[in-house]
């Protein structure tokens, strides 16, 4: 887990690889289906540091709310 950070703080234009999802079942269940896996590697569109994420990941682009990226760990790319 060294180097691993929420989703939420990376800046726009961040890459990293998902590399765990805290939360309850129906959560990480939903995220999964939507392409949040260990390993996929996620790319930062926007975040103003308030109101949702665009986020990239598997060629598919969504908005996560704050709460859940916080959720999102992943490892910055490098």
């Amino acid at each position: 887990m060294d180097g691993w950070v929420p989703l939420d703080t990376l800046p726009s234009q961040g890459r990293a690889f998902v590399r765990s999802l805290n939360g309850g079942h129906a959560f990480v269940s939903r995220l999964a289906a939507l392409g949040f896996t260990p390993g996929a590697p996620v790319a930062i569109v926007q975040n103003r540091g308030h109101g949702p994420l665009i986020v990239v990941v598997r060629d598919c682009r969504i908005a996560l709310g704050r709460g859940e990226a916080h959720k999102v760990l992943v490892q910055r790319e490098g």
